[in-house]
């Protein structure tokens, strides 16, 4: 009885995965959003900093009279940081955030790729590599041929402390 229960469990949490994602690279790996949290995909517009934030928070930009904060994923990731070029591009997110509920932001990534549908089938549980990766962020790894794309949950990229950050900013 307590095995079924467990069962259900786990394919309750894998069903939530299945669907359509966007992918996108940024340092040669390939990485997938859940469309839903996508709103759109814009291109490299000025930025304008907001002091005393992360290094990864490249500051504010005004899409259509709202100032939305925007994040480096590079950076926010640990990689070295590039020179933006015209495959660089904002996908603008809808994340939870905090005391807002829902927070509006820009990730920046080296390009966008397609829109992809992921199966359940396709999709692995996270790798454990030890404590002091963090990877409560990343709903699973997707099969796809040859490659490997990383499912990011974007309501968990960010810290508590880091969304706090990011709403004052906007």
């Amino acid at each position: 009885m307590m095995m079924d229960v467990m069962a259900a469990k786990i394919q309750e949490e894998n069903e939530g995965r299945e669907g359509k994602y966007l992918t996108f690279s940024l340092g040669g790996e390939e990485y997938a959003i859940g469309i839903l949290k996508v709103k759109e995909i814009i291109g490299m517009m000025p930025i304008t900093p907001v002091p005393q934030t992360p290094v990864f928070v490249k500051g504010v930009i005004n899409l259509r009279g709202k100032v939305i904060p925007v994040i480096d994923l590079r950076l926010k990731f640990g990689m070295e940081s590039m020179a933006y070029n015209e495959r660089t591009c904002i996908i603008v997110v809808e994340a939870s955030g905090l005391a807002a509920g829902r927070v509006m932001m820009g990730l920046v990534v080296d390009s966008v790729s397609e829109v992809v549908n992921i199966k359940e089938e396709d999709i692995e549980d996270t790798p454990t590599f030890g404590t002091r990766l963090s990877t409560e962020y990343i709903l699973g790894m997707a099969k796809a041929g040859e490659s490997v794309k990383i499912l990011l949950d974007i309501d968990r990229v960010l810290t508590t402390q880091e969304m706090s950050v990011l709403e004052k900013a906007a």
